[in-house]
This record gives C-alpha cells, structure tokens and sequence, in this order.
C-alpha cells in the first residue's frame, strides 16, 4: 500500500519503518527517534506504517500535556491493551526497570509506539533509557516520536536522545510547495499563498483547506475556529468540553461536560475528534490548543470544576490536581497535588513530584506551619533528586523557617541538617557547615533519637568532605551507634558510607566492606538517594588512589541510578567513569562521558569542575586547542571552594599544562596552597600528585609523604614507578614516571605508549629526552603496520610476542634478536599491558584470539 493523498512525501520514512520492523521481527531490536515539528504528521505516518507491519502485535501510548504528567503514563495506555506482566509492572506506582524488563519479554513482531515524548515524565524517560541501552538484543520496533522543536538544550529528552547512539533517526519535513499544491488544487485554493501562510505544515494545511474558503486566512488557528464554528453551538460546547480534558475525555465525563450525542456526531464526522471505544480526543494537539485558549476565562474555570467532581472518585491524583488548579480549587489542589507527587516520586519520576509539590505549595498560603514545613521538605528532596541544588536550599531554608516558627526544635534540628547536606551540594560548603553546627546545638539539648543521629552523621559527611579523617571517622562513629540502637536504616547507611569512603581515601580496603554493607542496607531499606550515594563515593575514592580493580563499580552505579531515576546521583558516576578512562588510556570515552556531564549539569561546581578537567587534560595531552578555556573554567568554579575534591583535580591540570606547555614557572603558584592543604590532611595522593609535577617544574624541596608509585618516582626510582602505574593499567602517569630517566630501553617504552595513546606533547618530550642522550632512530609516531595491529604492537613487539608464544625465556629472545635482556623485558611489559593480559601464556593464547603473527 503507497501513502495516501494526507502522506504525501513520506514514502522514504515508511520504508524505513517497514525496514526496522523487518528487522525487529528477525530477532535484533531497532529503536526509531521520529522527530517533526507540531502538525508535521507523525501519528499519521506512523499509523500508516504499523498498518503494513504484517502480523504485528502493536502496544501505543502517548504522553501527556499535563502540568505535571502521569508517572509511565505511555506504558499506563499500554497496559490497558495487554495482559499480564506489562499491567502488573505498570500497576501500583510501577517502576521504570520493571516495566523495561516486561517490554523486554514482550514476544517477536511487537511495535512498542510512545508518541510526544517531549511532554514525557522523568520514568517514561527511565524506562526508555534502559530499552534503548538493551535494544539489539531486544526482539521490538521502538518508535519514540516528538516535537524537535520544544527541546531545548536543557530539556529532559535532550539527554536521553545524547545517550540512545544505537538509535534510527527518522524526521518528518514539511511539504514542498509542489505538494501543497496538489493538495489544493481540487479545493480551488491559491497554492503560493498556502504554502506560504502554512509553511508546508501538513496539519495547517488540511485545516485550511477543511476550512472551505478559497481565501487563505491570515492565521491557522482562525481556520480551526471557522470550521469549528460552521458546526454551530451546541458541537462548539462539545469542542470546548474536550478542550480541557487531557489526555482525553471519557464518555462518561463528557456527559458531565456536554452531553448532547449528536453534537458529538458531528464533530467526529467533521474530523475535529476522533472516537476510541470509551473516549474522545481531538485529531491534534494543536487544534485541541487553539480552542482551549479561546475560552472565556469564566467558562474555561466551569469546566474545570465540572471535570473535578465528575473525576473525585477516579484514581488518577495528577489529572485531578491539574483540574483543581485550573478551577482554582485551593483545598482540591491541596488534595489531591501531594497525593499525585508521591505517586510520582514511587515510580522514580522525581521531577514530576517537585512540581507537584509546588503547585501544592503556591495554593497553600494559608496552612499552618508544621504542614507548610512538611510539604516543603518533601519538595526540597524530590529537587535534591533531580540535580535542582538551588530550588532544592530554597525550599528547605523556608522550611526551617516555618519549624523556627512552629516552635518544633526537634524537626527544626533535622531540617538544619537535611539543609546542611543540600548547601554543601550546591557548593557552599561554609555555609553547609555552619547549619550543621547549629543543628548539634539544638539536637544535643534534647533526648536523643533518630535527628541527633543524623547530625552526627552529617558531620561526619561535613568532615569527610573536607578529607579530616580522625573527625569523619569520631563523628561518624557516634552516629553509628545510636543508629544501630534504634535501627535507623537511614542514618546507618549514611555513617556507615562516611566510614568507609574515608577508609578507601586513605587506601584501607577494609573501606569497601564498609561500602558493601551501607549499599545493602540501603538497597533493602528502598532507600535511593543512599544507594547511589555508595557509588558516587566508590568512584571518588577509585579514582583518587587509582584503585581500578573497583571500576566495575562505575557501569553498575550508572545502570542502578537510571533504574532509580537519580539523575543527579548518574552524572557524579559518569564524571567519575570520565576520569577512570582518562587514566586507562581509554580518551574517546573519557570524553564522551565528561561532555555528557558537562551538558546535564546545571548548577553543581563539582561536577562542572569533574567534567572540565577530564576534557582540559585530554586536550591538553592531545595536544588540541581548547585546554586552557576548559581549565580557567574549571578554576572559575572553585571560587569560594576549600576542599581538596574542588581543588586538586584543578591544581594538577593547570600545573601539567604549566609544564607541558614550557610555562613551568606557573607551577609553584597553581600548587603550592593545595599542597599545602593536601599535607595538613595527610592526603598521599594529592600530595604525591602534586610534589612530582613541581619535580618536574624543577622546585627542589623536602619528600612529602606520598603514596607509591609517587614516592618512587620522587626518590628516582622510576622501574619501580613505571611499574606500579603500568599495574594501575595508567599508561600515561607510567610514561610521565620516566620522562626524567636517563634509561633508554625505558624512555624508548614510554615513547612507543605516548605515541599509542595519541599524546603528542608529552611524545614530544621523551622522544627530545632521548635524543639529547644520544639515541638514534627516534621514532616519530606509530608506523603503519603498528596501527594496523589487532593490539597496536610495534613489529618489534610481534617478534617478541612470538619467541614468547613458542616458550622462549627472556634471556633466550634477547639472543635470538640481539638485544639486551632488560630490552626485552621492557617489550614483553609492554606486549602485557597492550593486550590486557597478566602472564605470558595469557598473552600467547590472546594472540591467537586476535590473529596476530608476524
């Protein structure tokens, strides 16, 4: 079947789609992004399209122009049509991985169809996101559709559509002036004058000529009206009726609203609605739209209230809260909008949840403190989850008003504390610690319970976050004990995630055990926020003490928090994977991940600090411009800031770039404070870090106590160095160990790995080391057949690799090729770390797998 006269120019995407279904009913799921303006004729295609889908089992949902939509509302229209584990999974406040995982087993030949994604929920998002990450492996034709004009770069779907790179992407254009032409041309219409008031929109198009005037009108939505009118009053009132109904009107509320049948007739014969067995809606949006606003404010808030009591007894808060407030109905909004906000935050769409708490809160001027209070605190933690740091301290600062006013010391100590967590989010950490403090003075005059508990963990997270560890762990340790006496889930995740980061800070892996139990309290306690904060703090401590045998870690707490719908919780993870990719030689993604973090983050310094320098240092060692601006950022960012997880990444960034780029005197300045402080807090790495780049700037001055390998590379040791760090699997901080060896075997292994690894600068360095030592036959860069290698090995390091397959000693290749023993143990270290392999039969059997000889 050919598109019809509404279809015209759609030829080449309905052929995509019946690609993609082929394909998916094959096994191997696609997943299509169909973006097109308002009115570009989406739906229209894709009905079209999944009528050609032969045998196909169609689940269709769409989202809603609500305020504040329905938590999973496209998979709540699904569940009405299927059986089973998708109703189950949407029943109840669903979850988003629960839906994904009944989609998932959804059997072969299903089209999943979720229309208007640009007006989605957070957890439609979620769910989303986890089937488009498992899509090839899915046996579904996905088909998400939305406006491309409405997202913005901020919008909620700009970032799911940066994360779906499997995806299809499809548009619906507007018409060619040739084809609206052919549409008007039995209507008598001038076709120039269409195109140009409609600018091809398929939508404008039709209506103007449903219109039936052979004189185009200045505005489309005077055509919607004119027809609409033609109907006369009582389908105008039918029209006006459905208007405000969103998604749709129920026949049973329409009876509530308009109940004249054969207005309604008419206005389904027209094509101003369309019918399905229990409701009506309009054909579009737009239509729906331009009625809506049209009413006259006293009839628009009639039908609100006539919608509101024939829905009271409807299970649907979110749709009851948007008609009570458009009907101004303060008590109903105060009903029903907090009721619709923790339905919302059960199905992880947290977003939703904090703008229903806020509708509650702009009708409740009048509740008394202690409610005002309550419904502000639950707002501030549904921001907190959304990464809305700043809307998430207004709203607790007023709710401690309204506890300091309610005379609640109790709550008000709690709220202090809960406070001092948020500002410290936000970056202002004196001000976190001074509402801490304040929080343990009124607390500790009171009998002790679950809030006294919280402050005491809260200053263990205060003293943690400024790395004073006798303090987290003194703090953190009284909060543990009264949390155990009252089995507080909570506050024992909580402390128990403050003992053991500091513990990993300080390379005590005992830390992780620590990490382990919080984690599992928290998971069986369903408390989120804590469970992505045991992630969070995992990838802080792997990536200070470049503890890489924890990066599993990493994927697992991205997985977990898009489950959980922790956006923010997410983007700290992928701040911590950029890094961790940074130091494994892994750039591409290092990237990837920093400038997704970079593009979602909004007013968090730490992760714009996190993103900033991961991207400044992977330019600078590639030697590409746009380093210095990505690092005065990151140094902008830290205004204000005290704490070594703020400064540190910046310090050492701009001193590597200080001395790479032949501005080594700039050195001293960008560490000497942060040293400083690094020493006071007995932090080994920061100050091995730092002590090696002013080494190398030439300040000679006192060993600091740093952790290997920088100690080694501070007293000379640089095979010792190069070797923990090519262990750590760094291969640059293993290069950047010997770049002051006078060891040419060394130098001529570092230089081959620089030169892998793309890092020009830093190459440029070793190989001008090498020369003025005497080498000869510097290499300038990988030769081609080293690139085309499965591993990237040298043709000298194949030749290795081969004596090594065979079973030769060390000392027996360096006889065969003539070179000395120590020669060839730096080329089998080399051989090792390339293919990601510990021992030499490992490597050979690698070898195989991938192909390789000589």
């Amino acid at each position: 079947m050919g598109p019809g006269p509404e279809l015209l120019e759609r030829a080449d995407q309905l052929s995509a789609l019946r690609d993609a279904y082929a394909r998916s009913a094959g096994g191997q799921g696609v997943l299509v992004l169909l973006a097109g303006e308002a009115g570009a004729g989406k739906t229209a295609l894709l009905r079209q399209a999944v009528g050609e889908c032969p045998g196909a089992r169609v689940l269709w949902g769409g989202c809603d122009p609500l305020f504040a939509p329905r938590p999973l509302g496209p998979f709540l229209d699904m569940a009405h049509d299927a059986d089973g584990e998708l109703r189950a999974a949407c029943a109840d406040g669903g979850k988003p991985h629960l839906v994904a995982a009944a989609l998932a087993r959804e059997p072969r030949g299903t089209v999943v169809v979720v229309e208007d994604a640009h007006w989605a929920d957070e957890a439609t998002l979620d769910a989303l996101s986890l089937l488009g990450r498992r899509i090839e492996a899915l046996p579904l034709l996905v088909v998400v559709s939305y406006r491309d004009e409405e997202i913005d770069r901020t919008h909620p779907l700009r970032q799911l559509l940066g994360e779906l790179r499997n995806s299809r992407r499809l548009s619906v254009d507007p018409l060619s002036p040739d084809a609206v032409a052919e549409l008007a041309r039995p209507h008598g219409v001038d076709a120039t004058a269409l195109h140009g008031a409609t600018a091809g929109n398929p939508f404008f198009v039709t209506e103007v000529l449903a219109a039936g005037d052979a004189v185009v009108p200045a505005t489309v939505r005077d055509a919607v009206l004119a027809r609409a009118a033609r109907l006369g009053p009582a389908a105008m009132a039918v029209l006006e009726a459905v208007s405000v109904c969103v998604p749709q009107a129920e026949l049973t509320l329409l009876d509530a609203l308009a109940p004249d049948a054969e207005a309604l007739q008419r206005c389904l014969d027209a094509g101003m609605l369309v019918a399905t067995p229990s409701a009506v809606m309009f054909r579009h949006d737009l239509a729906r739209l331009t009625v809506e606003e049209t009413l006259p404010p006293h009839r628009n808030r009639d039908l609100h209230r006539k919608a509101l009591r024939a829905l009271r007894g409807v299970d649907d808060p979110a749709r009851l809260a948007h008609h009570a407030a458009a009907a101004g109905d303060a008590d109903a909004v105060l009903e029903y909008a907090p009721a619709a906000a923790e339905k919302a935050a059960a199905s992880g769409a947290h977003r939703e949840a904090a703008a229903l708490y806020a509708r509650a809160l702009r009708f409740g001027g009048g509740l008394p403190p202690h409610d005002r209070a309550t419904l502000l605190e639950k707002r501030s933690y549904a921001c907190y989850l959304t990464e809305l740091a700043d809307d998430s301290i207004d709203a607790l600062r007023q709710a401690v008003e309204c506890w300091r006013a309610d005379g609640n010391d109790r709550r008000l100590g709690a709220a202090l504390s809960q406070l001092s967590r948020r500002l410290w989010c936000g970056g202002q950490s004196a001000e976190a610690a001074r509402a801490g403090q304040e929080a343990l003075d009124i607390l500790e005059r009171l009998r002790p319970g679950p809030e006294l508990a919280l402050a005491y963990s809260n200053l263990a997270q205060i003293a943690l976050n400024d790395e004073r560890c006798d303090e987290t762990l003194r703090w953190g340790g009284k909060a543990l004990e009264l949390a155990e006496a009252s089995g507080d889930p909570a506050v024992l995740t909580h402390s128990l995630n403050n003992i053991g980061t500091m513990r990993l800070l300080h390379g005590d892996p005992a830390g992780l055990d620590a990490m382990g139990r919080s984690l599992d309290v928290a998971e069986r306690g369903g408390l989120e926020e804590h469970v992505g904060r045991v992630y969070i703090h995992v990838g802080w401590a792997m990536t200070r003490t470049r503890a890489y045998e924890y990066a599993s870690w990493l994927d697992r707490g991205l997985s977990v928090c898009a489950e959980l719908g922790l956006e923010g919780w997410a983007l700290y993870v992928l701040a911590y994977r950029a890094r961790a990719s940074l130091d494994r030689g892994d750039w591409d993604a290092a990237v990837a991940d920093a400038t997704e973090v970079l593009n979602s983050s909004k007013s968090v310094p730490l992760l714009g600090i996190l993103g900033l320098t991961t991207l400044g240092l992977v330019r600078l060692r590639r030697g590409e411009r746009g380093h210095k601006e990505a690092l005065d950022e990151a140094a902008a960012l830290c205004a204000g800031q005290f704490e070594l997880q703020y400064l540190a990444p910046v310090a050492a960034a701009r001193a590597e770039a200080a001395w790479l780029t032949g501005e080594a005197h700039r050195v001293d300045a960008e560490t000497r404070d942060v040293l400083d402080e690094a020493t006071k807090r007995d932090s080994a790495w920061v100050i091995g870090e730092l002590a090696w780049l002013r080494r190398l700037a030439g300040l000679d001055e006192a060993l600091p106590s740093a952790a290997e390998p920088y100690l080694s590379q501070l007293t000379g040791d640089t095979v010792r160095a190069a070797k923990h760090w090519t262990d750590l699997g760094c291969p640059y901080d293993a290069a950047l160990a010997v770049v002051d060896s006078a060891d040419e075997d060394q130098l001529r292994v570092a230089l081959a790995d620089l030169q892998r690894l793309g890092a020009r600068p830093l190459a440029a360095v070793v190989a001008r080391r090498l020369r003025a030592n005497g080498a000869r036959g510097v290499p300038r860069g990988p030769r081609p057949k080293t690139l085309t290698n499965p591993a990237l090995l040298t043709p000298r390091e194949v030749e290795v690799l081969m004596l090594v397959r065979d079973g030769l000693a060390n000392a027996e290749i360096a006889g065969r090729l003539f070179l000395s023993e120590k020669t060839v143990h730096h080329h089998v270290s080399a051989i090792l770390r390339k293919l990601g392999v510990a021992t030499r039969g490992q490597a050979a059997r690698e070898a195989a797998r991938r192909g390789i000889t000589v």
